[in-house]
This record gives structure tokens, sequence and C-alpha cells, in this order.
């Protein structure tokens, strides 16, 4: 116990001596930030990690925040382990009814019900174009439970699926698309799932060391990221000869993007996100986009070796 304690009281010091001494990386970051919360009253939650190194950046990366569209990452993992397990085939087919159909992201809301699509494909729509249609019918078919089961047995224990997209309240909370997590009254303002910026970026360094699911499967799942059409935040100011491999999230306040990024530095982890802006804003131009794209730099920039 004096050991423990002694360690405790030197780690505080330590902590202490770093608020102090901060790096030129993180001075940068909180000007960002500071920048960010001048403009649009929105505050920032950042997770980064350079992988060959094992050198990390955090800020406020273990605070519960709302995961918008990048809950759709762990969706897609918890259906890969489904399909591994032989408990869903991929050329299964799910019929769209017009019930089904919902607003936002996505081009299966110009359907007009009636057609069948196979799972994977659903799969691809749901990240490739983060299609909210295509999410639904997924989350059902998987069940909410079933997501949040899988991420419990990762090891992730803040990250979870709450309800369908667009869901108002109205509709039946035991079908599953809603979760047991999404009925308890106090993740109610998290809208359709909640993490945390560390979580999401440990899942995406998973994905990178073959570690969810299989290794195919994790192979297979970021090359569905790698063409996600949503650029405009983490891979918007990388410059050529980068790869990302990412999901982000929008809503009316707020701006996400969880990503691996791979260039001439190495393999990196972002988890960024912007929350509480006061104007609304889709366009690309958006100031929490434009933010996380600054960041993603600046994160990629003073990480590498």
């Amino acid at each position: 116990m004096q050991t423990r304690r002694a360690w405790l009281a030197a780690a505080g010091a330590a902590g202490a001596v770093w608020g102090q001494q901060k790096s030129p990386l993180r001075e940068e970051l909180e000007g960002l930030a500071g920048k960010l919360k001048r403009e649009t009253g929105g505050d920032a939650w950042w997770y980064a990690k350079h992988l060959e190194s094992g050198r990390e950046e955090a800020y406020r990366a273990d605070e519960r925040v709302r995961t918008a569209s990048t809950i759709k990452l762990p969706i897609m993992a918890a259906a890969f382990d489904l399909a591994e397990r032989g408990e869903l085939k991929w050329d299964e087919r799910i019929t769209l009814r017009r019930e089904d159909i919902v607003s936002g992201s996505g081009i299966l809301q110009e359907m007009t019900g009636g057609e069948s699509f196979r799972v994977d494909d659903l799969v691809k729509l749901m990240i490739v174009v983060s299609d909210n249609t295509a999410t639904n019918l997924v989350l059902e078919r998987v069940g909410g439970d079933r997501v949040n089961g899988f991420l419990e047995g990762l090891g992730l224990a803040e990250t979870r699926t709450l309800r369908r997209i667009r869901g108002d309240g109205t509709q039946l909370k035991a079908a599953s698309g809603w979760s047991a997590a999404g009925q308890r009254p106090e993740n109610a303002r998290f809208g359709i799932g909640v993490s945390t910026s560390r979580e999401m970026g440990r899942l995406a360094a998973m994905l990178h060391q073959g570690r969810v699911v299989s290794r195919a499967a994790s192979r297979a799942m970021v090359e569905i990221l790698k063409r996600q059409q949503y650029k405009d935040c983490i891979g918007r100011r990388l410059g050529s000869g980068v790869v990302v491999a990412s999901k982000s999230g929008a809503l009316d306040a707020l701006r996400s993007d969880v990503a691996l990024v791979t260039g001439k530095g190495g393999t990196f982890v972002l988890a960024i996100t912007v929350d509480g802006m006061k104007q609304v804003d889709y366009s690309e131009d958006n100031l929490g986009s434009i933010a996380i794209a600054e960041m993603a730099k600046a994160l990629v920039n003073g990480l590498a070796p």
C-alpha cells in the first residue's frame, strides 16, 4: 500500500509538471480549441496515438460524448462478428418497407419501398455514404443489445448504441433497434450512441492490428472505411500520399470523426469530437469540420517520429 501511495504521489507531481510545461503540440491544439470556442461556442475532445511508437495525445478523452454517425463503426463490427459466428449470412436479403425510410444522409430514402437488399450491401451503404435507413435495417437485424455485448467483449465499456436513427420515442422500445442502454434516462441526452474519444481510438487501433472479430474481418472493415465519401474532417488537410480510413458524424451542433491514418510518418489513430456549436451549418465550411481538420493535421505532424 505504501508503495502504491508513493507511486500515486509521484504520478500526481508529474502531472502537475506536465500541466505547467505544455508541449508545443498541446499548445497548438489548445489554441485551435480556443479559437473554436470563440467562433462557435463549441468544445473539443480528442485522442490520438502513433501506433508504431506508442506516442499519445489526449484531451478529455475519457468523457462520454455523443457519437452521431460514428456509432455506425461499432455496429458494422458487430455485424461482422455475427457473420463470423454463422448467425448472419452476408447474402441474406432484407426488404425495405416504406415505414423503414428515414431522412438524413444516404440514398435509400429515395426508394419507394418494397425492394430487398443484401445485408453486406446495407453495411457498405451504412459506412460509405452514412445511410441512415440502411443503418436502422442493419441495427434491427443485429440487435442493439447484441452490438453492446460485443463491445463489452472488446473491453469498450463506455461505447454503446442506444436507439434507431431518427427514433422519436413513439416506437416500441422493445424493438431490436433499441437497446437496454438506450432506455436508461441518463443516456437520453446522447441520442443514437455514446462513446469516448479514447474508446473510439482503441477500436480503430484494434482494427489495424487485426483484433476485431478476426484478421480477415478487420482488413475488410478497414477497406470499407477507406471508401467513406465524407473526408471534410480528419482527411481534409493531411496532403497527398496519406490513406484515411474513417467514419464521421454530424448533428446540428456537432461534428465528429474517427480514423486510421497511414502515411510516411507511420499509422495513427485519431478520434476527435466537437460539440456545442451554436450555429447550424451543414456546408463543407462548417467551422467544426475545419477545426477537426486542423487538429488532425497538428496531431499527425506532432506525433510523427
